[in-house]
């Protein structure tokens, strides 16, 4: 069985060059424009936070809210460590979005057809020997990829051996642990990390949806049901668009 991988990102040693954003745009056949935010266009980004250079992505959660909120499987954890998404299940919920405490997932709101958007780390890529597009481009390695254990491990070894860093693994607790974990010389929430639960987030919910069986048997039956109504009003917008392009052309 392959291990399960993680990402080391270190805060200290990010010169902001976003060779890492770039790599990923390239790689998703997406406009090669810099963007300030996370997109349905830039899966990863560089904010600056003073003189600080930080990376933005999906936390890839060992139990992550999105797949837990996702009625239809859209969203699953693998064994590998990436969380994967499949356009062909989602119904348009949006429900990950919510659900998910690092506010990443990004929704396609401008498509006639459109699908929610978010880092899987390369989930192909690394199935067959390679590394995350994003940690391939870092020319100081600011990122490294590995074995999950041993990224933790070297994550430890970089703050007990170097006073500079905050004695914390951003991502080893948050939100029950991750597969992304930062580390810096600045305290994380000054560089607009967000203060997630330690419980692993399906955990915080499980009560509330313990009781809800017959909610989402009902409310499924109505999501299928919006999700022909937009699926339908997609196939005739763009059989008009092609009726009418047809029309210009004779």
């Amino acid at each position: 069985m392959a291990s399960t991988r993680a990402i080391l990102v270190d805060v200290t040693k990010c010169i902001g060059c976003r060779s890492c954003e770039q790599a990923c745009k390239q790689v998703h056949g997406f406009p090669l424009d810099t963007e300030a935010k996370l997109s349905p266009t830039a899966l990863t980004v560089v904010e600056e936070r003073g003189d600080h250079f930080v990376r933005r992505m999906c936390m890839h959660c060992q139990e992550p809210a999105c797949a837990s909120a996702c009625l239809v499987g859209a969203l699953k954890k693998t064994a590998a460590g990436p969380v994967t998404y499949d356009g062909s299940k989602c119904i348009g919920c949006r429900y990950c979005l919510v659900a998910c405490p690092f506010s990443v997932p990004r929704y396609e709101w401008s498509k006639l057809t459109p699908y929610v958007k978010k880092c899987d780390m390369c989930a192909e890529r690394q199935a067959k020997g390679g590394q995350p597009a994003c940690v391939e481009a870092c020319p100081v390695g600011a990122s490294i990829v590995g074995n999950r254990e041993d990224i933790l491990d070297e994550a430890e070894r970089r703050i007990l051996g170097d006073s500079k860093y905050v004695h914390h693994i951003y991502g080893s607790d948050e939100a029950g642990g991750t597969s992304v974990f930062f580390i810096s010389d600045v305290p994380f929430e000054k560089l607009g990390f967000v203060a997630a639960p330690r419980q692993a987030m399906p955990v915080l919910t499980s009560s509330a949806l313990a009781d809800g069986p017959t909610v989402i048997v009902v409310g499924g039956a109505v999501l299928a049901g919006l999700y022909w109504i937009t699926q339908r009003r997609a196939q005739v917008a763009l059989a008009e668009a092609a009726e009418k392009s047809d029309k210009e052309r004779s």
